[in-house]
């Protein structure tokens, strides 16, 4: 699998490319999370938003299909006795409904054929009133931005779509889910941050 061979130097690179937006989304997303909250994080890749997320919840399971990625991330985390990972398809998630109170799954959807099934998925083991947060790294068109892609495409990243905000809002409009917050977390190749509280109430 290609994010098994990358997964050794996918920190390196995302550090010497874009370290303001990498550090910042993992922040970012934790503003989001209590420290009553059991946490999945699909797509973790090698931990760069499960570090932030493990001191502010109560469990956090992370997960990803690349076990190379996997074993980066609780290397990561090793410190953090309430995180456990675990290898998952996010599109077809072995869990019950509304078993999470927050359900993260950080820059995985332009890399999707059905970005709107994975959301649904995800939203379907969200708890009523709990938050689905998806960080996605969008493209203003930028000169250095067209680069980086074009630099990933070459090595092996399969990009199904690319986003800028204006798309990015529209595709959860689009999907049913128009009041839909977002953060923009700035830098070389900015990263936008969706936030959809699940109907109903918290149980």
């Amino acid at each position: 699998m290609f994010w098994d061979h990358v997964s050794p130097v996918y920190d390196a690179f995302e550090m010497l490319y874009n370290s303001r937006v990498y550090c910042g989304t993992g922040r970012a997303v934790a503003a989001h999370i209590a420290a009553s909250d059991t946490v999945l994080e699909c797509a973790c890749g090698t931990g760069a938003i499960s570090r932030y997320l493990a001191p502010c919840c109560k469990t956090l399971i992370a997960t990803d299909l690349s076990e190379g990625m996997l074993r980066q991330a609780a290397q990561k985390c090793a410190d953090f006795e309430n995180a456990y990972f675990r290898c998952a398809d996010l599109m077809h998630l072995k869990c019950r409904d509304c078993r999470f109170d927050k359900v993260v799954a950080g820059n995985v959807i332009h890399l999707l054929d059905a970005p709107e099934l994975a959301v649904r998925e995800l939203l379907r083991v969200c708890k009523p009133g709990g938050k689905l947060i998806i960080p996605t790294y969008i493209n203003d068109e930028g000169t250095q931005q067209r680069k980086a892609v074009m630099l990933l495409e070459a090595l092996g990243v399969q990009f199904k779509r690319e986003f800028d905000l204006r798309s990015y809002k529209q595709f959860f409009r689009d999907i049913g889910f128009p009041d839909a917050q977002f953060q923009v977390v700035e830098g070389r190749m900015p990263c936008a941050i969706a936030v959809i509280t699940k109907e109903g109430e918290q149980v």
